[in-house]
């Protein structure tokens, strides 16, 4: 039923959305593609799957899995962007990806590489609206993710703080002139987009039920296919990029084979640069949108 799909379709979309808008984050603020941003994702995912292991209660392992994203994207931040922020763009980014490389060899040895199945800890139940069947878990993961951005997006537009975030993304000079201090705020950012992925991380495996130090890479790529696809810097952008490369990776595999789903989606952001390089909520000077 294609109603069901489209639901479906959705819950995965949200997922795609948090690491939309942290890439957003990342290169609209800081011009800075970070490829470390896979890596948070999985962090969040398998070091609550650890602690959920061992006996912790769900609350103590989401907290600690965070608290270990966090402290990744600061050392993120002081070992490839810091020492590089005045290098070439391709320096850092090449940085981040060693991370990303660096914390999933760190997870195959200490929690192994094979598919982990994560336990239940939202009760199961289901919502039926006429035939569509809607999953708890997985509405429950949306909401939180629409919510988060939705906040986000209030924040930079109303808060002191977020004026600052958009004062750096417009020229950072301009704003330490304006008494922005860079310093102090842009590590301030990595850690929070650190926070954020880590949070996708763990409403995907609250979602699926599945978790493995790779589950990262493959919705890394798509989230930043998200983001190109919305628009770059554009967070409204990220929300409909992340939901609709959802929609068609679901409704591919309904109608081609899991077989099609790549060809589906990196077609569409082929054919989307072909027909507008800016994206579908993007200008020429797409960092402006924040």
């Amino acid at each position: 039923m294609i109603a069901q799909q489209v639901i479906n379709g959705l819950m995965l979309g949200g997922i795609y959305v948090l690491i939309a808008v942290a890439f957003t984050l990342a290169i609209g603020v800081l011009n800075f593609l970070n490829f470390s941003i896979p890596g948070t994702f999985m962090i969040g995912g398998m070091v609550s799957w650890a602690m959920l292991k061992v006996g912790w209660h769900w609350t103590f392992a989401f907290g600690g899995a965070l608290l270990c994203a966090a402290f990744v994207g600061l050392l993120v931040y002081w070992l490839t962007y810091r020492p590089s922020r005045n290098s070439d763009s391709e320096v850092p980014l090449v940085s981040s990806l060693g991370f990303l490389v660096l914390v999933e060899n760190i997870a195959i040895i200490y929690l192994g590489s094979d598919q982990q199945s994560f336990p239940q800890v939202i009760a199961d139940f289901n919502m039926r609206v006429g035939p569509v069947v809607i999953g708890g878990a997985q509405l429950i993961s949306l909401v939180v993710s629409l919510g988060v951005v939705l906040g986000l997006s209030i924040f930079l537009k109303r808060s002191n703080a977020g004026r600052r975030i958009r004062a750096i993304a417009e020229n950072r000079d301009t704003a330490a002139l304006l008494g922005v201090n860079v310093g102090a705020l842009v590590p301030q950012l990595f850690v929070f987009n650190a926070l954020f992925t880590a949070l996708g991380g763990i409403l995907f495996a609250i979602s699926y039920l599945q978790v493995s130090p790779f589950m990262g890479e493959s919705l890394g790529f798509k989230g930043v296919s998200a983001m190109i696809i919305g628009g770059m810097g554009s967070i409204w952008g990220a929300i409909i990029g992340g939901l609709l490369i959802g929609l068609v990776e679901v409704l591919s595999i309904q109608s081609l084979g899991s077989d099609f789903v790549n060809i589906c989606v990196y077609g569409l952001l082929l054919l989307l640069l072909i027909i507008k390089p800016e994206g579908l909520l993007g200008k020429p000077a797409a960092r402006d949108k924040l």
